[in-house]
C-alpha cells in the first residue's frame, strides 16, 4: 500500500471512530421518544404495583458502574412527588425483560404513565434534570 493511501485511510478511521463517539455521547442519558408499550407490574415482579400518578423503571446490570448512582437519583426523584415509585429491574436476573423491552445498556429507564404506559426513555444515566422534566409533564 502506498504511503499516502494508508494515510488516507487511518485519517478516515479516526474520522467514522470520533463521529461514532460524538453520536454516542449525544444520545446517552437523554430522553427519547419511546413506543407505547403497556408494562404490567406483576410481570416484573412488583407487590404494590406502580405508582398512582407514574413509574419511573429502570433496568440495571449486575456490573453497572452507573446504576447505583442512577438508582440514588431515581429513588430521591420518586420520594419527592406524590404517587410515583421507582423500580429497579435486574436485567442479568430477567433476561426476558431485557429482550422484550430491547435493552442494549444499563442503566436503561423508562417513565411511564399511571396505567404502565412507557412515556419516555433513558438509555444511558439520565440527568435529573432531564427525569424530573417528563415527571412533571406526566403529572401535571
Amino acid at each position: 500500500m502506498e504511503p499516502v493511501s494508508a494515510i488516507l485511510v487511518i485519517v478516515g478511521l479516526v474520522v467514522a471512530t470520533t463521529a461514532a463517539g460524538v453520536l454516542w455521547q449525544a444520545r446517552t442519558g437523554r430522553a427519547r421518544a419511546a413506543r407505547a408499550d403497556l408494562v404490567v407490574a406483576a410481570e416484573l415482579g412488583v407487590d404494590g404495583g406502580f405508582g398512582a400518578r407514574g413509574t419511573l423503571l429502570q433496568f440495571s446490570g449486575e456490573f453497572c458502574s452507573t446504576c447505583g448512582p442512577t438508582r440514588r437519583v431515581l429513588r430521591e426523584l420518586a420520594e419527592g412527588i406524590d404517587g410515583v415509585v421507582h423500580v429497579d429491574v435486574d436485567v442479568t436476573a430477567r433476561p426476558d425483560l431485557a429482550a422484550r423491552f430491547n435493552i442494549l445498556q444499563t442503566p436503561t429507564t423508562f417513565v411511564l404513565d399511571a396505567d404502565g404506559v412507557v412515556r419516555s426513555r433513558f438509555g444511558g444515566a439520565p440527568r435529573r434534570s432531564d427525569v424530573a422534566a417528563k415527571l412533571d409533564e406526566l403529572v401535571s
